[in-house]
């Protein structure tokens, strides 16, 4: 059988050949030799300019993530300090974190809390820290219970579920770990399944724009049964209207108060259409 066989270009030996030949004729071996050394610190000089821009564009991000922690509150900063590490405990449930099990955490800090470059700078370095760290789950929650309300422990739950939600599947360990996180900061059994109910009964992604208006994505919503009464239905916004008020996280930081008021938008938006339809 005559198989084809593919040419190869021709190498770049013979014109290096050609002009050590030439340089050799013209100036003998000290013009090589100067050639040579003009390269070399050509290359030398080259390879410090690389470094010297690798090394500033470094410090360049970290003094932007400088300049944006200190032009936040104490009370933000700790929040999205704990709220990282808690979800790299989380994503450490087997004991080893992948590029994949960061990536959603990052998506969400950039896409759903819409933070800007300087911002997710600031946010890396808090994730490899996070990472670094030897502190267990329970000494970060217990420094968020000591830290936080009632309030900001629910749109911390909140958080917890929409990232891992990001996710195509979600692990019934890590379901598992929500559920110590949950008990441990004493969030009540109504909340946590007015929480919960949204992601894990099959709404998965409502919370970020919503799909269809169906009646028992309304219940769920308000924490509540399908068939509940209009007393009971009214009561559940109250209770939850309340705890969710923007008001009540505004000293977390903007994007958390917008968080409450996506999450007040649901409230008005379930309660109007089931008080219409009860």
């Amino acid at each position: 059988m005559i198989i084809y066989r593919q040419r190869k270009p021709p190498g770049c030996g013979g014109f290096l050949l050609v002009v050590a030949l030439l340089l050799f004729a013209m100036g003998g071996a000290p013009l090589i030799l100067d050639v040579l050394g003009f390269l070399f610190f050509t290359g030398v000089i080259l390879v410090l300019m690389v470094f010297v821009g690798i090394w500033g564009f470094s410090q360049y991000i970290r003094r932007q993530a400088s300049r944006y922690e200190q032009s936040q509150t104490e009370s933000h900063n700790q929040f999205v300090f704990l709220l990282v590490n808690i979800l790299i405990r989380i994503a450490k449930a087997d004991g080893v974190v992948t590029k994949a099990e960061l990536g959603p955490i990052e998506n969400f800090f950039r896409d759903h809390l819409r933070y800007n470059q300087s911002q997710m700078y600031w946010v890396r370095d808090l994730i490899q820290d996070a990472l670094a760290s030897q502190d267990s789950l329970e000494a970060m929650l217990t420094e968020f219970k000591g830290r936080f309300a009632y309030e900001p422990r629910l749109i911390l739950v909140e958080l917890i579920y929409q990232v891992l939600y990001t996710n195509d599947q979600v692990s019934a360990q890590e379901l598992a770990m929500v559920q110590t996180i949950v008990d441990f900061l004493n969030i009540s059994v109504y909340d946590h399944h007015a929480i919960r109910s949204k992601y894990v009964s099959g709404s998965r992604g409502r919370a970020f724009g919503g799909q269809g208006g169906s009646k028992t994505r309304y219940y769920e919503i308000l924490g509540l049964e399908p068939g509940a009464s209009a007393e009971e239905i009214k009561s559940a916004y109250r209770k939850l209207s309340m705890q969710c008020h923007p008001d009540k996280v505004a000293h977390l930081g903007e994007e958390f108060r917008r968080v409450a008021e996506e999450k007040m938008k649901e409230l008005n938006e379930a309660y109007q259409h089931l008080k219409k339809n009860v």
